[in-house]
């Protein structure tokens, strides 16, 4: 069994613009980078928003050095980037954008949504680029609910899907650029589930809602993480049903400088990112 190295609750809400109402499960902005590859998650709502003639939400902003996951669980996004990409994310859907070399975005409640209201619950997720790919060209993959294999587990413990990597021989329609699992999981009541992550990766258990043990652990009850080590197989328990995210990756292991919307090596390359964003490299929207 993987060893838990820690676990953490969910630290003090915020907002983002004024659409998703976050709570950070982890971040690389403690300058901890302990969850490579991965660098953040933020898990938003859920909360009710009432019909509105505007959409609510993040207007344009940049990124550079890094990806960005959003899965949708209820609610729409609609999303438009500098490279001319975009569209509505609803639920069961998945937005991987790769800012790379940088970008522009905006994120808003879709205009449907807007109209009727509703519930809103989602996560992004900030993937670290390798120094290598950093200066890759930006890009966007809009991934829907019918993409994404989904397996029934054994003994009715619930449903996997595969969003990225695989799982029993069933691969997920997301493109990486380092080897990674990104697994979206859902337990029924007084179920368990033994996974088996890749050796070698470090593996992050998100409880999003739900109680549950971890390895014969404590239980865990969301929105809360554990961090695993990098050997054996994952035995999960629900004590009630439960909503998980399973993130395993092959560490990067290099330097991490980060201010706000930039991710890359050094101090110096975060400065020359700010430039590069001031001087209008990385397009308009």
């Amino acid at each position: 069994m993987r060893q838990i190295l820690s676990t953490s609750k969910t630290g003090p809400g915020h907002w983002v613009g004024d659409g998703f109402p976050v709570r950070s499960l982890f971040s690389h902005m403690g300058r901890k980078n302990s969850h490579d590859p991965f660098l953040m998650l933020d898990y938003a709502g859920p909360h009710r928003f009432n019909p509105a003639d505007h959409p609510r939400g993040v207007d344009v902003h940049p990124h550079k050095g890094f990806e960005t996951v959003t899965i949708v669980y209820q609610g729409e996004v609609e999303h438009g980037d500098s490279t001319g990409r975009g569209g509505v994310i609803r639920e069961g859907d998945v937005q991987w954008m790769t800012a790379a070399d940088g970008i522009l975005h905006k994120e808003y409640h879709s205009q449907e949504f807007t109209r009727r209201g509703g519930t809103l619950e989602m996560v992004q997720l900030w993937v670290n680029l390798p120094a290598k790919d950093k200066s890759a060209t930006p890009g966007y993959q809009g991934i829907t609910n019918a993409e994404i294999p989904s397996i029934d587990l054994a003994d009715n413990a619930g449903l996997l899907r595969v969003i990225a990597g695989e799982y029993n021989d069933h691969n997920g329609p997301a493109r990486t650029f380092t080897p990674m699992e990104v697994w979206d999981l859902r337990l029924n009541a007084h179920k368990g589930a033994s996974l088996a992550p890749p050796e070698g990766q470090n593996v992050t258990v998100v409880v999003l809602d739900g109680e549950v043990n971890i390895n014969g652990s404590a239980p865990l009850v969301g929105p809360a993480t554990a961090r695993l080590g990098n050997k054996g197989a994952v035995r999960l328990e629900a004590a009630t049903s439960a909503k998980l995210l399973i993130l395993s990756g092959e560490p990067i292991d290099e330097p991490v400088a980060a201010y706000g919307p930039f991710v890359m090596n050094t101090q110096e390359e975060i400065h020359q990112a700010i430039s590069e964003f001031q001087s209008g490299k990385f397009g308009s929207l």
